[in-house]
C-alpha cells in the first residue's frame, strides 16, 4: 500500500503558474508553459472548427427518442488540464476557445465576452466539489467514479447556460432552443464521462507522482471545509433547479406533442439520475463529516495529551515535574495508610554538580541530568515513579517496598550511575550520587513529613562523605 493510500485521498491542489515561473527549472517552464500555449491555440482552432463543421445540436435517435448532442473537442483538453494542473490552466484555454468561436460566428463583442465564461464556470463548480470533499482523481474506485460523474453533470448544466446566450444572439425561434441547450449539456456530460474519465484513469497516477515530487510549485491552499461544503451544496441545488426550470420552459415552446413527450421522458430519466446522484452525494457528505469529526477529535485528544504531558513532565529529563510528583506522592501516601502496606521513598542528588557545570559547562550539566534520568528509568520497576524534584535533586517512590528493599534499590542505582559515563560533545566524565531513604509511616499527618525524613537522610549521606546511601533509621546505614 502506498503512502497516499494509507493516508486517504489527498486534498485538491493546483500547480501555481507564478511559482512555476519563479522556482521551476528551465526545462519545466518550457515544457509546461510551451505545451500549454500550444494546447491553448489548438483549443481556439477547434472551437472555430466546431462552428464551421456544425457540430452543435446533432439529432441522434436513441431507443425511440431523439436526443441532441454537441461535439466540442476543446472541452476534453481543457477539462484534463483543470483536473490535473488546476482551474486556471483549463479555464483560460476554455475561455479563449469559446470566445474565438463566438467572434467567428458573428456574436457581438460584449455578448462574446460573457458567453466565453460558460465553460470556465462549469470547471469552477467541478473544482469546488474536489476542494470540498477529498476524492481521488484516477477514477479507479467506484466512489471516485460516481463522485466525478455527479460533479460532471452539475458542471455541464452550469456551463450550458451559454447555450441560452448563443440562441438569443443568433435569434433562434423558441422551438429551436431545446436542441441547442440539450445538445450542449448532454454532449459535454457524455464527453466528460466517456472520454475524459478513462483518460484520467490512465494519466492521473503519473501526474499525481509529478505533482507530489514538486511541492514547491504547488499553490498554497487554505482548508475551509465548511465553506467548501456549503458552496458545493449550493452549486448542486442551483444546478438541479436551473436544469428543471430551463427544460420545462423550453419544452413548453415545442408545438409537436411527440417532441413534448420525448422531452418529458428525457427530463424524467435525468431526474432519476439526479436523485441517485444526490443520494450518493449525501452519503459522501456524511462520510466526509464523520471523518472530519473523527480527525478533529483525534487532534483534540492529541493536543490534550500533549498539554497533559507538558503540565506533568519535566522537559529536560522526561520524568515527572514537582507538581505532578506531589500529587502522585499524596495519592501513594493515602494508599499506604488505607492498605497498611509498605512504601519507600528515595531522594537523591548529584554530588558536586556545580563543579560539573563549572568544568564542562551548563550544557554538559544538562546532559548529566538526562543521563541520570535514563539510569533511574532503567533500574526502577513499572509500578514505581520518579520525578525531578528540583535542580539536580530527584525523587523516586517505590510502592510495596520495605526499608531493606529500598536500601538495596538505592545501592543498585548508585552503582549503576557511577558506572555510566556522561558523554557530551567531546567530553566524557563520570558522576556520583548521594541518596536518602525513608519509609512511609501511618502516624504522620501528611506526605510532606515523609519527604522531610528522606531529605534528612540525604543530608546525612552527604555529611557522611557523599557517594553513599543513608536511611531515615540511624541503625540501618551502609557506606559505599
Amino acid at each position: 500500500m502506498s503512502k497516499t493510500d494509507a493516508q486517504g485521498p489527498p486534498a485538491y491542489r493546483e500547480l501555481s503558474p507564478w511559482r512555476l515561473w519563479r522556482e521551476g527549472s528551465r526545462r519545466q517552464k518550457i515544457c509546461l508553459f510551451g505545451g500549454w500555449l500550444v494546447l491553448l491555440m489548438l483549443c481556439a482552432a477547434l472551437g472555430v472548427g466546431m462552428v464551421i463543421w456544425r457540430w452543435s445540436g446533432l439529432p441522434i435517435a436513441f431507443g425511440g427518442v431523439t436526443v441532441y448532442l454537441t461535439i466540442y473537442p476543446p472541452l476534453l483538453i481543457c477539462l484534463l488540464l483543470t483536473l490535473t494542473l488546476g482551474w486556471w490552466w483549463g479555464a483560460i484555454p476554455a475561455y479563449c476557445a469559446t470566445f474565438s468561436l463566438a467572434v467567428y460566428a458573428g456574436m457581438p463583442l460584449p455578448w462574446a465576452l460573457l458567453f466565453a465564461l460558460a465553460n470556465p464556470l462549469g470547471f469552477a463548480i467541478l473544482v469546488i466539489g474536489y476542494q470540498a470533499i477529498a476524492m481521488r482523481r484516477d477514477l479507479r474506485a467506484l466512489n471516485a467514479l460516481l463522485f466525478y460523474v455527479q460533479q460532471s453533470f452539475v458542471a455541464c448544466v452550469f456551463s450550458s447556460s451559454g447555450a441560452l446566450i448563443w440562441s438569443y444572439t443568433n435569434h433562434f425561434e423558441r422551438a429551436a432552443l431545446l436542441p441547442i441547450w440539450q445538445g450542449w449539456w448532454l454532449g459535454a456530460f457524455l464527453q466528460s464521462v466517456l472520454i475524459v474519465g478513462p483518460l484520467m484513469a490512465l494519466l492521473w497516477p503519473r501526474a499525481e507522482r509529478w505533482l507530489s515530487a514538486h511541492p514547491q510549485l504547488m499553490r498554497d491552499t487554505h482548508t475551509r471545509s465548511r465553506q467548501s461544503l456549503l458552496g458545493l451544496l449550493a452549486s448542486v441545488a442551483l444546478g438541479v433547479l436551473f436544469y428543471g426550470f430551463v427544460t420545462i420552459g423550453l419544452a413548453e415552446g415545442q408545438v409537436d406533442k411527440e417532441a413534448m413527450r420525448q422531452t418529458m421522458w428525457i427530463f424524467y430519466w435525468v431526474f432519476v439520475a439526479i436523485v441517485l446522484f444526490m443520494a450518493f452525494f449525501g452519503y459522501q457528505l456524511f462520510v466526509h463529516w464523520q471523518k472530519t469529526q473523527d480527525h478533529l477529535l483525534a487532534e483534540l485528544h492529541r493536543a490534550n495529551a500533549e498539554l497533559q504531558t507538558l503540565a506533568t513532565t519535566d522537559a529536560l529529563t522526561g520524568l515527572l515535574n514537582r507538581r505532578a510528583a506531589d500529587r502522585r506522592l499524596s495519592a501513594e501516601w493515602q494508599r499506604t495508610r488505607r492498605t497498611r502496606r509498605h512504601a519507600a521513598m528515595v531522594l537523591l542528588d548529584i554530588d558536586h554538580f556545580k563543579q560539573i557545570n563549572d568544568q564542562y559547562g551548563h550544557p554538559a550539566g544538562d546532559a548529566a541530568l538526562r543521563r541520570l534520568s535514563a539510569v533511574i528509568q532503567s533500574v526502577m520497576r513499572q509500578v514505581d515513579f520518579a520525578a525531578r524534584y528540583g535542580g539536580e535533586e530527584f525523587l523516586i517512590v517505590l510502592p510495596d517496598t520495605d526499608q531493606q528493599g529500598a536500601f538495596a534499590f538505592a545501592e543498585r542505582l548508585r552503582v549503576e550511575v557511577a558506572a555510566s559515563p556522561v558523554v557530551h560533545e567531546e567530553d566524557s566524565f563520570n558522576m556520583q550520587i548521594s541518596l536518602g531513604v525513608a519509609i512511609a509511616r501511618e502516624d504522620e499527618a501528611s506526605h510532606e513529613r515523609w519527604v522531610s525524613r528522606a531529605d534528612r537522610a540525604l543530608y546525612r549521606a552527604k555529611q557522611g562523605g557523599r557517594n553513599r546511601t543513608a536511611v531515615d533509621d540511624a541503625g540501618v546505614e551502609k557506606q559505599a
